[in-house]
């Protein structure tokens, strides 16, 4: 079995630690900043707080291919839970974090899915994503069990406030698993990542000027991945077609 160390370089390693470290300061000492207002609250989640913690997927990146994933995941959930029993929320939502990314990783490694069922599956999950935000279970859950939904989301904490936006662990999950089949099967990663994250900004923007809230983010993580590979896809598409057609 091939090790993570093996995998990541020690500059990403460096800078993957760096970046954790400097999510959980940020996340403990929140609070304490200047309260700003709202556009600038838009701004700094969309702009810099989403980029930076999803920036984790980015920098676990080379990890994707790699069997331990799923068992690494299982031992951070454990840690998660410990330093959630602790009260340490800060570090129990970096680490869950963590562990969302390596079990994205260890979905796609273990089901195996072709380029078109990735896709077929970006196209169909904004629909479900949005039926279960506005009728479906995550609205039972957010309404009904608001707690529950807090400590299984990642939190993106506002400066100054005491409550935080939050991303549930399926939007996390798909953006991780979009970002690893882009990098998977030779699409373009980083246009994929840079439009995931634009995407989810805008989302936000779109929350804020039309004052909505609890809207779906999997559209916007699907956007993302859909959009900078579309004629790829298209491509891919039309010689399986080609290819079918032969074979009949």
């Amino acid at each position: 079995m091939v090790g993570a160390a093996s995998l990541l370089s020690l500059r990403r390693a460096l800078t993957l630690v760096a970046l954790l470290a400097a999510l959980a300061v940020y996340g403990a000492a929140a609070g304490a900043l200047p309260n700003l207002s709202e556009p600038w609250d838009v701004a700094f989640f969309a702009l810099v707080l989403f980029p930076a913690t999803l920036a984790v997927a980015w920098l676990l990146l080379p990890l994707a291919p790699w069997r331990g994933a799923a068992a690494v995941a299982a031992g951070l959930v454990v840690l998660a839970v410990v330093f959630r029993l602790a009260g340490l929320d800060s570090l129990f939502n970096v680490t869950k974090l963590a562990a969302i990314v390596l079990l994205g990783f260890a979905f796609l490694t273990f089901f195996q899915p072709p380029l078109g069922l990735v896709a077929v599956i970006a196209s169909i999950i904004p629909w479900v994503d949005a039926y279960s935000v506005w009728h479906g279970p995550t609205k039972v859950v957010v309404n009904e069990h608001p707690g529950l939904f807090d400590r299984v989301a990642i939190a993106f904490r506002a400066p100054g406030e005491s409550g935080a936006a939050r991303l549930g662990p399926p939007d996390v999950l798909f953006f991780t698993v979009f970002l690893a089949a882009a990098d998977l099967f030779g699409l373009r990663t980083r246009w994929t990542f840079a439009a995931m994250l634009a995407c989810l900004g805008l989302t936000v923007v779109f929350a804020s000027v039309f004052d909505v809230s609890g809207l779906p983010a999997l559209p916007a993580v699907s956007l993302g991945f859909l959009a900078p590979n579309a004629d790829i896809l298209w491509r891919h598409y039309r010689a399986w077609r080609l290819s079918d057609a032969r074979a009949g």
